[in-house]
């Protein structure tokens, strides 16, 4: 066997089955790096989505924020810059399109955008769907600070986002704007009132999907070519051996010559022997 593996054809073969298993290993790297980038998520609204808020200030030193910061409960006190509200196109609730309302507050001069929530499409996409006003005066309002967005690098009327992106946010508000933002849970005036809001946004996702099942899959996987060679090796050994052969294409691979065969005489026929 091992004068037949040693052979270009076979060692070929071996460079195959080595280049798939790394390929396979890379997949399942990858994979895995899928899933703790989820499990970490997951831990991070697990541990902040229903713990008390703290004040908005003890966040602000932390900006932008780490990935165990994510979901963070705040509360914060300010007032809402109604007139340059925002509205971030193709957003889903219950997998129904729509819009979500981003509006500037004002905090201690500087500003956070808070999404106060979702509402349904218009009509047209020409049409912009009524959205309840955000409050004037003072208002408190607690929720879970995000990340901002990747930009999606869509040019959209003004007063309009393709994405919760905070630098381009900025660039439609101005100020000193927070690179982070607030997904509304609920507010409150002074007084105690409740103001009429969007409809609120769904609870976060915690499920770490696929990702860890794959990477083992794919890591698996990376066995099957050697297997696959191990295999064939065996049985064309074996047939060569049944053949009388044991070097089996080994010696032709290699140049040695093979078993030396006797000639099957030739038939003599009658007539032959007559005419000679």
């Amino acid at each position: 066997m091992l004068r037949t593996f040693f052979t270009p054809r076979w060692l070929l073969a071996l460079l195959v089955a080595i280049a798939f298993a790394g390929a396979c290993v890379l997949l399942g790297r990858w994979q895995w790096g899928r899933h703790e980038d989820k499990q970490v998520r997951a831990q991070a609204i697990t541990s902040h989505y229903t713990a008390a808020p703290v004040p908005l200030g003890s966040m602000t030193t932390r900006l932008p924020l780490a990935e165990s910061d994510i979901w963070t409960r705040v509360t914060a006190t300010g007032r809402y810059a109604g007139q340059q509200q925002l509205l971030v196109r193709n957003r889903a609730l219950d997998s129904t399109p729509g819009l979500e309302v981003v509006v500037p507050l004002d905090v201690d001069g500087r500003r956070l955008l808070v999404d106060r929530g979702w509402v349904r499409n218009g009509e047209s996409a020409a049409e912009v769907p009524a959205v309840p006003a955000a409050p004037d005066g003072t208002v408190t309002v607690t929720g879970w600070l995000r990340a901002g967005e990747a930009d999606l690098g869509k040019d959209l009327p003004a007063g309009q986002l393709a994405s919760i992106n905070v630098g381009n946010a900025r660039a439609q508000v101005g100020g000193d704007v927070l690179d982070t933002y607030l997904v509304l849970q609920s507010e409150q005036t002074p007084a105690g009132v409740v103001p009429l809001r969007p409809a609120p946004l769904e609870q976060p996702d915690t499920d770490l999907g696929p990702h860890q099942a794959y990477a083992f899959q794919w890591w698996l996987t990376s066995l099957f070519g050697f297997v696959l060679l191990g295999h064939r090796l065996r049985v064309t050994t074996q047939l060569a051996a049944a053949a009388g052969d044991p070097a089996g294409r080994a010696g032709r691979d290699s140049g040695r010559p093979g078993p030396v065969r006797t000639p099957t005489p030739k038939r003599v026929r009658i007539w032959d022997e007559e005419d000679a």
